[in-house]
């Protein structure tokens, strides 16, 4: 496992670089198209997802990623193992130029994430984590590459205090069923303080304890996921199916997530 978090790491930053590259050349127009589903495509996700295969394609894997080929149900359920991938999540957020987008990699077992890689390119942030060993966040000592780079745990829940209780929202798609969720959380806690992110850095910021739920009441894909799901869970948290109460299942013949919290 441990040598498949490196391979996972390594991708995500060489990812990260190919991404960012496109995103701070000031004459590069990002070549924006438009996919079946009227979201943006950009060459930064190309150019992310083929340098994500060139390391996953080692490793004798499937690889099930965004920007891939997506091989029927019939072919895909005989996968017990697979990596699930969004090579630039967050592509509107990369197009507004803001800098809350990510790079996803997961390692999926029999429905469950099992580990999973979150990259922040603008930032040099690196979170990521193997169920049942931990959880863990990386990051630059210094403007210096020479200094290196700081690895911390991500803390249990038991270990963050604050006064407020923290939730997180999409930039995005906020919309009438989480402004309700909200409501009902202002019954029982004194204080609630609202926070705004794009992308999978969501889920980070409950697993490291900055939020305490993320309610994503909303359409998502498996690759949008996957990866902060394998994270949080190895850093102690949940993310529920909202109907049943339940960890979400990945690899389905539906590749859409149902709504969720990550507490």
């Amino acid at each position: 496992m441990n040598e498949l978090l490196e391979i996972a790491k390594h991708a995500a930053l060489e990812a990260g670089a190919e991404i960012m590259k496109i995103y701070t050349d000031p004459r590069q127009d990002f070549g924006i198209e438009k996919k079946a589903d009227n979201s943006p495509l950009t060459l930064a996700d190309k150019a992310a997802h083929l340098c994500i295969m060139r390391y996953l394609g080692e490793t004798g894997i499937p690889v099930l990623s965004e920007e891939g080929l997506h091989l029927p149900y019939e072919q895909r359920k005989e996968w017990s193992r697979l990596w699930v991938v969004d090579p630039l999540d967050g592509t509107k957020e990369f197009i507004k130029m803001n800098g809350e987008f990510t790079v996803n990699i997961a390692l999926v077992d029999n429905g469950e994430p099992i580990l999973g890689v979150i990259y922040i390119p603008a930032t040099d942030v690196l979170y990521y984590g193997i169920i049942g060993e931990g959880a863990w966040k990386e990051g630059a000592l210094s403007n210096s590459p020479s200094m290196g780079r700081i690895k911390e745990n991500l803390p249990k829940e038991e270990e963050v205090g604050r006064g407020a209780f923290v939730v997180v929202a999409s930039r995005s798609h906020m919309n009438a069923e989480t402004e309700e969720y909200i409501n009902q959380l202002r019954k029982n806690h004194d204080k609630i303080q609202l926070i705004s992110s794009g992308s999978s850095i969501k889920i980070c910021l409950v697993a490291e304890g900055v939020a305490d739920a993320y309610p994503r009441f909303a359409p998502t894909m498996e690759w949008d996921t996957a990866a902060g799901d394998a994270i949080a869970r190895a850093a102690g948290r949940k993310v529920l199916n909202v109907q049943t109460g339940q960890p979400l299942i990945y690899n389905k013949e539906d590749l859409h997530n149902p709504w969720f919290l990550v507490e």
